[in-house]
């Protein structure tokens, strides 16, 4: 049983990077039909070769590129915390996630005490997975590399269900330890969990899983939404990985 535990956590950490699916899809279809696509060809392979047949510099420059898809989703994210902050009944934590969004902007990681202060503010309303605005669904979906362009009610469901499996594997992550993680395998945790990691030294992906786990955690299934949102917090000012 242990070992089966301990090779279904590295092949999901490891078969599980990145899934942009159908989104990417998409996009090269609108571009076939000549509507916007308009990326440079050597982009190409990335749709039409599997990952295990891309060199190390096309690793790389992928990797980056699906990064800067969905950090551009990051600023929108923190904005829509910041409207539904008056919509927060309790006064400390109105003040904890204020005090969050502000550190976020100025360019701070915060810390881990920071973001499960406002576990009960993600529990229900405003910031339930199911309470969320449409738009605000929709940017956490591209901040998740899937699709936005599908009815809320279906973006919330693949968003709780994609959050929930992370949640799963980050308790067996836990069981494992990640000190039994390749250095790669780390490296794919972190990306998995929004991390740009290809420019982060080993030591610092490590760092950086490990505080994700302690979040992950913590976590009640009634607390995903901190999770998902956990993409963003957790990851936009890492070492500078902001710019």
């Amino acid at each position: 049983m242990a070992l089966s535990r301990v090779c279904w956590a590295r092949s999901a950490v490891w078969g599980s990077v990145v899934t942009p699916g159908h989104f990417f899809t998409r996009r090269l279809q609108l571009g076939r039909s000549g509507l916007a696509w308009g990326a440079p060809r050597y982009l190409f392979p990335r749709q039409l070769l599997i990952r295990h047949f891309w060199t190390p510099k096309q690793q790389t420059d992928f990797l980056d590129i699906y990064h800067a898809f969905r950090k551009q989703s990051h600023p929108e994210i923190i904005s829509y915390l910041e409207k539904v902050i008056p919509l927060i009944s309790d006064a400390g934590l109105r003040w904890h996630l204020t005090d969050l969004c502000t550190k976020i902007q100025r360019g701070t990681h915060p810390a881990i005490h920071d973001i499960l202060a406002l576990r009960d503010c993600f529990s229900n309303h405003p910031l339930g997975v199911n309470q969320l605005q449409a738009l605000h669904v929709k940017a956490l979906s591209r901040a998740m590399l899937l699709t936005s362009y599908l009815p809320p009610p279906l973006l919330r469901h693949r968003l709780k269900t994609r959050t929930t499996v992370i949640h799963q594997l980050d308790k067996a992550l836990a069981k494992l330890g990640i000190g039994q993680l390749t250095a790669q395998e780390v490296k794919s945790a972190c990306y998995l969990r929004g991390l740009n990691s290809t420019h982060i030294g080993e030591d610092r992906c490590r760092t950086w899983l490990g505080e994700w786990l302690q979040i992950s955690c913590s976590l009640k299934e009634t607390e995903l939404s901190l999770l998902l949102h956990n993409v963003v917090l957790l990851s936009t000012n890492y070492l500078g990985t902001r710019s």
